[in-house]
């Protein structure tokens, strides 16, 4: 018997091969994009782990220099003859690798060649890293040796090696041994100007766990999208079934056993489509993850490899997606068919009155979870609480659609003053639930490329003024030492406009790592800086050393306002003058005279300046510092170069979430397509009896294909809403817990019609081969509709 009633319920795919296709596909879909997104991230977190292995990053306390320059070699010397077990790490990029040096006699256990020849290493020089990263270096006259497990994008040499193939002027950290002798000198009396980094402070899997998280949100927003295809496929699917399933009953098999095998029936359909989903979500991840790379690489500089690896994990995660989210589409269905009599599964009525039961326990869903979206709001803490707030209010607009879509079809109904108008709005309201799942899937994709192209587009126009203000200085210049910067102030006196020194130091607040910086009374500042919140006569005051600036970053953190003191030196406390945006920007800056900073901490000495001059001086002055100097490229900046790259980097950065958006807003089309596919025979009957009437098919298949555009339209209008509110939740809610600042909103009408113009187009592109169908059936399909029993 069993096989008897398996054949007969797979034989209904056989009918009805759109419908499987479409079900398939749909979940193909959704688990290709979550197992996309999943396989980006579990390749970036294997780099992470590779980097901290082998380097020792966020394993081991670390020191590094109070002022951000290099450390000098005596320093270090002086350290190991005080008794501290340190050994000495320099870090630098040459060309576009990372070269990293190490001393593999002093470094803690598991950092240097691993089981390679450290005599080698040693001796002659060697170079190691992966195959990629040693073409990208080139010929540097030191011996290359191939490792697949060395860190991606990262190549590993002796300290000397690297001292000389970079040039370097000093180390670039210290890293301090996990057991220490007793006795030792305390390290403020050996080196003043080092401080010391607990170690996973700089640990960059943790920085980056927000930019993940925002990945993850979007594969399980794209999951979302798919799983409405695959529940729409799998509830016409039970209607169109219910026949069938009236008749096997009647034959005497057993509710139970007909429920079970629609299970292995749903189950073997999603490991089907998982399948083929992590072919597809490989080749998704394979294409994205360079952008992912050189996104992490800019914004927190973590090299990540950029060739995919398959890795079990990911892939199981993605099959587990694909089979629960089929039982969760088929759930439904299953419930359906336990609950209802044996003679009540043929009943017409019975979907309309569901129907109307669901309507309100959709709206009152949709009520709670905005009542829960705003308890988030108001209590809820962290950045799982953000996106928490961005899941409900996106599944409240999503449940809330098909009852306001409903009102407003039946307030259409009411207003139409002829039958043919009144049958249309009554057609498309009795319709609705059939199309529901598509349009909430439609709902939830425009809404999120609303949502996220009005943050991406908002952070620009900010990040642009932002870049105006803060790089107003024509020129940037970094030396090498005290002595050379004297000489370069010497060389520019008569050639420049104005100097602006740039002196900087790290300094600990409340326990918090920052950034403390001297700043020159002069007007570029006056002119250029604006504040997000400030005292009266904040520049005056902060020239005469009666307080400080600071970034909304440690504002944020330590919960400064305005009169707030901050310690800016050991027994000198001075109040906040003004808080201002310093986007892109993780750590916290404060900002005081550059006399007061001169006195505080003498020793410290700028290594970098800002030169004001006319722009077309730029290019005269840079070549004669290059002959007085010798400076390379990269320590002479010019304004326009560094706004262009910062926008680079920018733009980049946000390549993966508008591929992601394309993707979502694709498969929300491919979800109506398939609908309107699967319906389309089952809406004769309705449509039958006006053709009766005397309406022509042509008229039959333009009423189908306005009626999609109607629904599609009124989704659009209230997408935006919803979008916008989301907008709101990600630039005022999720980015200052994710990165400590809160961006501006700003509307852009004209992307907004743009991505409403696509989304009907895709409606009409859906709605045309359906709608043409039906204008081109024969007369005797219609008239068979009077002879169905339906």
């Amino acid at each position: 018997m069993i096989g008897a009633v398996l054949t007969a319920l797979l034989s209904h795919w056989r009918r009805h091969p759109v419908q499987g296709v479409t079900l398939i596909l749909g979940l193909a879909l959704a688990t290709a994009l979550w197992a996309g997104v999943q396989a980006i991230n579990a390749e970036a977190k294997a780099s992470y782990a590779a980097a901290a292995g082998v380097l020792g990053e966020g394993q081991f306390d670390q020191l590094v220099s109070a002022n951000g320059g290099p450390i000098p070699l005596d320093t270090y010397v002086a350290l190991r003859r005080a008794g501290w077990l340190v050994s000495p790490v320099v870090d630098g990029r040459l060309g576009s690798v990372r070269l990293v040096g190490v001393d593999p006699l002093t470094a803690p256990g598991g950092i240097g060649p691993g089981d390679g020849d450290i005599g080698a290493f040693l001796g002659g020089g060697q170079i190691i890293g992966r195959a990629d990263v040693l073409a990208a270096l080139g010929d540097t006259g030191v011996s290359l040796v191939e490792s697949p497990d060395a860190a991606p994008g990262v190549a590993m040499t002796d300290i000397g090696v690297a001292l000389r193939l970079l040039d370097a002027p000093g180390l670039s950290r210290v890293i301090v041994a996990p057991v220490q002798p007793l006795g030792r000198l305390p390290l403020d009396q050996i080196a003043p100007g080092l401080m010391r980094q607990a170690a996973g402070g700089a640990d960059i899997g943790a920085l980056t766990d927000s930019f993940h998280l925002n990945l993850t949100a979007f594969g399980l927003l794209a999951f979302a999208v798919g799983i409405f295809i695959v529940q729409g496929a799998v509830g016409l699917a039970f209607e169109q079934r219910r026949p069938m399933i009236r008749t096997l009953r009647a034959l005497g098999v057993p509710l139970r056993m007909l429920m079970g095998l629609m299970l292995v029936e749903l189950l073997l359909l999603a490991l089907v489509a998982g399948a083929i989903g992590l072919a597809l979500g490989y080749l998704v991840a394979a294409a994205l993850l360079p952008d992912v790379a050189a996104t992490l690489r800019g914004l927190y500089g973590a090299d990540v490899a950029g060739t995919l690896s398959f890795r079990p994990g990911w892939a199981l995660a993605g099959l587990a997606m694909a089979v629960g989210g089929a039982l969760l589409a088929g759930i439904g269905a299953l419930w359906r068919l336990s609950r209802l009599p044996l003679l009540a599964t043929a009943h017409a009525g019975v979907t309309g009155t569901q129907a109307a039961r669901m309507a309100i326990w959709q709206a009152g869903a949709a009520m709670g979870l905005l009542v829960i979206a705003g308890g988030l709001l108001i209590w809820g803490k962290g950045i799982a609480a953000g996106f928490g707030m961005l899941g409900c209010l996106l599944l409240a607009g999503a449940l809330a659609l098909p009852p306001v879509l409903s009102t407003l079809l039946a307030l259409g109904a009411r207003l139409a003053r002829s039958a043919l108008p009144h049958w249309f709005w009554a057609d498309a309201r009795a319709g609705l639930p059939s199309l529901s799942l598509a349009l909430m899937a439609l709902l939830l994709a425009l809404s999120a490329n609303i949502g996220v192209a009005t943050m991406v587009s908002s952070f620009r126009l900010t990040f642009t003024a932002f870049l105006d203000q803060r790089l107003a200085a024509e020129m940037y210049v970094q030396t090498r030492d005290p002595a050379q910067a004297a000489a370069l102030l010497d060389f520019v006196a008569s050639r420049v406009d104005a100097v602006l020194p740039i002196n900087e130091r790290a300094i600990t607040i409340a326990g918090t790592v920052a950034e403390l910086y001297g700043a020159r009374d002069h007007a570029t500042y006056r002119d250029n800086w604006r504040f997000l919140d400030a005292a009266p006569q904040v520049w005056d005051r902060l020239h005469r050393g009666a307080g400080v600036i600071i970034n909304e970053q440690l504002a944020r953190r330590l919960g400064l306002a305005l009169g707030d003191g901050v310690t800016v030196a050991p027994g000198r406390v001075l109040p906040v003058l003004g808080i201002y945006g310093d986007y892109g920007n993780p750590v916290g800056q404060v900002i005081l005279t550059e006399n007061l900073m001169t006195s505080l901490y003498p020793e410290e000495h700028p290594l970098r300046f800002g030169l004001r001059l006319p722009p077309a001086n730029v290019p005269a002055l840079r070549d004669a510092l290059t002959g007085a100097f010798g400076l390379p490229d990269a320590q002479i900046i010019d304004q326009g170069a560094i706004k262009a790259l910062s926008l680079q980097v920018f733009d980049r950065t946000f390549t993966v979430t508008g591929a992601l958006n394309v993707l979502t807003l694709a498969v929300a089309g491919f979800a109506l397509l398939t609908s309107l596919l699967t319906l389309s025979s089952m809406r004769l009957p309705q449509m039958a009896p006006l053709w009766a009437l005397g309406l022509p098919r042509a008229a039959l298949g333009a009423l189908d294909l306005a009626r999609v555009l109607l629904l599609a339209a009124l989704t659009v209008l209230l997408a935006l809403p919803l979008g916008l509110a989301l907008a709101w939740v990600l630039l005022s809610v999720v980015n200052p817990l994710a990165f400590g600042w809160r961006l501006p909103m700003y509307l852009f009408p004209w992307d907004y019609l743009r991505l409403a113009l696509t989304a009907l187009g895709a409606a009409l592109l859906a709605a045309l081969w359906p709608a043409r169908h039906l204008a081109r059936r024969a007369p005797a399909d219609l008239l068979r509709a009077f002879a169905d029993e339906r």
